[in-house]
Protein backbone atom coordinates (compact mmCIF):
# COMPACT_ATOMS: atom_id res chain seq x y z
CA UNK A 1 0.00 0.00 0.00
CA UNK A 2 1.66 3.13 -1.06
CA UNK A 3 1.69 6.01 1.68
CA UNK A 4 -0.79 4.19 4.42
CA UNK A 5 -2.77 5.71 7.50
CA UNK A 6 -1.09 4.88 10.76
CA UNK A 7 -1.89 5.25 13.89
CA UNK A 8 0.50 4.51 16.56
CA UNK A 9 -0.02 4.20 20.65
CA UNK A 10 2.89 3.88 22.97
CA UNK A 11 4.60 5.94 20.21
CA UNK A 12 7.17 7.86 22.45
CA UNK A 13 9.18 5.13 23.40
CA UNK A 14 10.64 1.52 23.01
CA UNK A 15 8.61 -0.47 20.17
CA UNK A 16 6.39 2.13 19.89
CA UNK A 17 8.91 4.40 18.66
CA UNK A 18 10.92 2.23 16.43
CA UNK A 19 7.50 1.24 14.74
CA UNK A 20 6.99 4.80 14.00
CA UNK A 21 10.37 5.66 12.56
CA UNK A 22 10.20 2.35 9.99
CA UNK A 23 6.97 3.74 8.70
CA UNK A 24 8.04 7.43 8.44
CA UNK A 25 10.89 6.18 6.48
CA UNK A 26 8.58 3.86 4.34
CA UNK A 27 6.70 7.27 3.23
CA UNK A 28 3.33 6.68 5.70
CA UNK A 29 1.42 9.07 7.16
CA UNK A 30 1.19 8.96 10.44
CA UNK A 31 -0.35 10.06 13.91
CA UNK A 32 2.01 8.92 16.80
CA UNK A 33 0.50 8.97 20.27
CA UNK A 34 1.17 9.01 24.00
CA UNK A 35 1.02 11.03 27.20
CA UNK A 36 3.79 13.28 27.02
CA UNK A 37 3.27 16.55 24.57
CA UNK A 38 6.89 18.06 24.34
CA UNK A 39 8.32 14.10 23.75
CA UNK A 40 5.25 13.94 21.13
CA UNK A 41 6.41 17.56 19.72
CA UNK A 42 9.87 15.91 19.30
CA UNK A 43 8.83 12.81 17.78
CA UNK A 44 6.73 14.60 15.48
CA UNK A 45 9.67 16.80 14.27
CA UNK A 46 11.57 13.88 13.44
CA UNK A 47 9.32 11.80 11.59
CA UNK A 48 8.44 14.73 9.26
CA UNK A 49 12.26 15.41 8.68
CA UNK A 50 12.34 11.62 7.60
CA UNK A 51 9.66 13.10 4.78
CA UNK A 52 6.85 11.35 6.48
CA UNK A 53 3.73 13.37 7.10
CA UNK A 54 3.18 13.06 10.55
CA UNK A 55 1.07 14.71 13.25
CA UNK A 56 1.55 13.90 16.99
CA UNK A 57 -1.80 13.69 19.26
CA UNK A 58 -1.56 13.29 22.75
CA UNK A 59 -4.02 10.67 23.93
CA UNK A 60 -4.01 9.06 27.00
CA UNK A 61 -5.25 5.14 26.20
CA UNK A 62 -6.62 4.44 29.86
CA UNK A 63 -9.46 7.06 29.37
CA UNK A 64 -12.12 6.44 26.33
CA UNK A 65 -12.80 9.77 25.76
CA UNK A 66 -9.21 10.38 24.65
CA UNK A 67 -9.34 7.15 22.39
CA UNK A 68 -12.30 8.08 20.99
CA UNK A 69 -10.90 11.71 20.15
CA UNK A 70 -7.58 10.32 19.00
CA UNK A 71 -9.41 8.18 16.15
CA UNK A 72 -11.74 10.65 15.18
CA UNK A 73 -8.93 12.86 14.49
CA UNK A 74 -6.82 10.40 12.73
CA UNK A 75 -9.38 10.35 10.40
CA UNK A 76 -10.46 14.09 10.44
CA UNK A 77 -7.04 14.58 8.91
CA UNK A 78 -6.47 11.71 6.62
CA UNK A 79 -9.68 10.54 5.83
CA UNK A 80 -9.00 7.09 6.57
CA UNK A 81 -7.01 4.66 9.14
CA UNK A 82 -5.60 2.07 7.47
CA UNK A 83 -2.76 0.35 10.00
CA UNK A 84 -3.37 1.01 13.71
CA UNK A 85 0.05 -0.19 16.31
CA UNK A 86 -1.35 -0.50 20.00
CA UNK A 87 1.77 -0.50 21.82
CA UNK A 88 1.29 1.32 24.34
CA UNK A 89 2.24 -0.61 27.33
CA UNK A 90 3.70 -1.03 31.34
CA UNK A 91 5.60 -2.88 33.08
CA UNK A 92 3.74 -2.40 36.34
CA UNK A 93 5.78 -3.30 39.32
CA UNK A 94 7.57 -6.44 38.90
CA UNK A 95 7.41 -8.51 42.26
CA UNK A 96 6.11 -11.64 44.13
CA UNK A 97 2.46 -12.29 43.78
CA UNK A 98 2.43 -11.86 47.77
CA UNK A 99 3.33 -7.89 47.19
CA UNK A 100 0.94 -7.43 44.20
CA UNK A 101 -1.54 -5.07 45.43
CA UNK A 102 -5.14 -4.12 43.75
CA UNK A 103 -3.80 -0.65 42.78
CA UNK A 104 -0.82 -2.21 41.45
CA UNK A 105 -2.98 -4.84 39.53
CA UNK A 106 -4.77 -1.74 38.03
CA UNK A 107 -2.28 0.61 37.12
CA UNK A 108 -0.78 -2.44 34.73
CA UNK A 109 -4.73 -3.76 33.47
CA UNK A 110 -5.63 -0.34 32.63
CA UNK A 111 -3.02 0.47 30.64
CA UNK A 112 -1.87 -2.91 28.92
CA UNK A 113 -5.86 -4.48 28.82
CA UNK A 114 -8.05 -1.66 29.19
CA UNK A 115 -5.87 0.61 26.57
CA UNK A 116 -5.64 -2.01 23.92
CA UNK A 117 -9.58 -2.85 24.33
CA UNK A 118 -10.61 0.85 24.35
CA UNK A 119 -8.09 1.26 20.84
CA UNK A 120 -9.33 -1.56 18.72
CA UNK A 121 -13.27 -0.84 19.80
CA UNK A 122 -12.32 2.79 18.26
CA UNK A 123 -10.01 1.68 15.55
CA UNK A 124 -12.52 -0.77 14.60
CA UNK A 125 -15.32 1.60 14.34
CA UNK A 126 -13.78 3.00 12.04
CA UNK A 127 -12.38 0.00 9.68
CA UNK A 128 -15.57 -1.88 9.40
CA UNK A 129 -17.00 1.20 7.79
CA UNK A 130 -14.33 1.19 5.99
CA UNK A 131 -14.62 -2.48 4.93
CA UNK A 132 -10.37 -2.79 5.61
CA UNK A 133 -7.67 -1.91 8.00
CA UNK A 134 -4.95 -4.22 10.03
CA UNK A 135 -4.95 -3.60 13.90
CA UNK A 136 -1.85 -4.83 15.75
CA UNK A 137 -1.05 -5.31 19.52
CA UNK A 138 1.95 -5.46 20.95
CA UNK A 139 2.08 -8.64 23.60
CA UNK A 140 5.25 -10.31 24.70
CA UNK A 141 6.50 -14.27 24.66
CA UNK A 142 4.69 -13.48 28.42
CA UNK A 143 1.61 -13.78 26.63
CA UNK A 144 1.82 -17.25 26.16
CA UNK A 145 3.84 -18.20 29.25
CA UNK A 146 4.47 -17.81 33.11
CA UNK A 147 7.52 -15.91 34.82
CA UNK A 148 8.06 -16.25 37.89
CA UNK A 149 8.04 -12.37 39.77
CA UNK A 150 5.85 -10.97 37.07
CA UNK A 151 2.22 -12.32 37.49
CA UNK A 152 0.72 -8.99 36.91
CA UNK A 153 2.29 -7.81 33.60
CA UNK A 154 2.09 -11.67 32.33
CA UNK A 155 -1.38 -12.00 33.08
CA UNK A 156 -2.20 -8.62 31.25
CA UNK A 157 -0.32 -9.86 28.20
CA UNK A 158 -2.33 -13.56 28.30
CA UNK A 159 -5.47 -10.56 28.19
CA UNK A 160 -3.75 -9.21 25.15
CA UNK A 161 -3.14 -12.15 23.40
CA UNK A 162 -6.84 -13.26 24.35
CA UNK A 163 -8.79 -10.10 23.46
CA UNK A 164 -6.67 -10.09 20.01
CA UNK A 165 -7.78 -13.95 19.03
CA UNK A 166 -11.41 -12.87 19.93
CA UNK A 167 -11.69 -9.49 18.08
CA UNK A 168 -9.83 -11.04 15.36
CA UNK A 169 -12.58 -14.18 14.93
CA UNK A 170 -15.47 -11.20 15.08
CA UNK A 171 -13.71 -8.62 12.48
CA UNK A 172 -13.01 -11.49 9.69
CA UNK A 173 -15.71 -11.08 7.69
CA UNK A 174 -15.50 -7.97 7.69
CA UNK A 175 -12.13 -6.88 5.86
CA UNK A 176 -9.90 -6.05 8.78
CA UNK A 177 -7.25 -7.93 10.21
CA UNK A 178 -6.02 -8.07 14.06
CA UNK A 179 -3.15 -9.64 14.92
CA UNK A 180 -0.60 -9.60 18.32
CA UNK A 181 3.22 -9.43 18.21
CA UNK A 182 5.10 -11.16 20.72
CA UNK A 183 8.37 -9.74 20.71
CA UNK A 184 10.71 -11.16 23.82
CA UNK A 185 13.07 -9.17 26.18
CA UNK A 186 13.83 -5.90 24.02
CA UNK A 187 16.53 -3.30 24.44
CA UNK A 188 14.36 -0.54 25.70
CA UNK A 189 13.60 1.43 28.80
CA UNK A 190 10.75 -0.42 29.94
CA UNK A 191 13.35 -3.83 30.17
CA UNK A 192 15.55 -2.12 32.14
CA UNK A 193 12.76 -0.54 34.61
CA UNK A 194 11.41 -4.79 34.65
CA UNK A 195 14.83 -6.40 34.91
CA UNK A 196 16.28 -3.31 37.75
CA UNK A 197 19.64 -4.43 37.87
CA UNK A 198 22.91 -5.59 35.54
CA UNK A 199 22.73 -9.18 37.57
CA UNK A 200 18.82 -9.51 36.74
CA UNK A 201 19.18 -8.51 33.09
CA UNK A 202 21.83 -10.92 32.38
CA UNK A 203 20.12 -14.00 34.21
CA UNK A 204 17.28 -12.84 31.66
CA UNK A 205 19.32 -13.29 28.73
CA UNK A 206 20.56 -16.77 29.55
CA UNK A 207 16.72 -17.69 29.12
CA UNK A 208 17.16 -16.16 25.51
CA UNK A 209 17.93 -19.10 23.14
CA UNK A 210 20.21 -16.53 21.08
CA UNK A 211 21.72 -15.01 24.47
CA UNK A 212 20.94 -11.56 23.44
CA UNK A 213 18.22 -9.50 23.64
CA UNK A 214 16.26 -7.81 20.70
CA UNK A 215 16.45 -4.32 19.39
CA UNK A 216 13.82 -2.23 18.65
CA UNK A 217 14.56 -1.37 15.46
Amino acid sequence: MSNPVVLITGALTGIGRATALAFAKDGAQIVASGRRETEGKALEAELRSLGAHAVFVRADVRREDEVRSLVDQTVARFGRIDVAVNAAGTEGEPGPVIDQTAESYAATFDTNVLGTLLSMKHELRVMQAQGRGSIVNISSTYGHEGAAGASVYVASKHAVEGMTKSAALEAAGSGVRINAVAPGPTETGMLNRFTRTADRKAALLKTVPLGRVGEPS
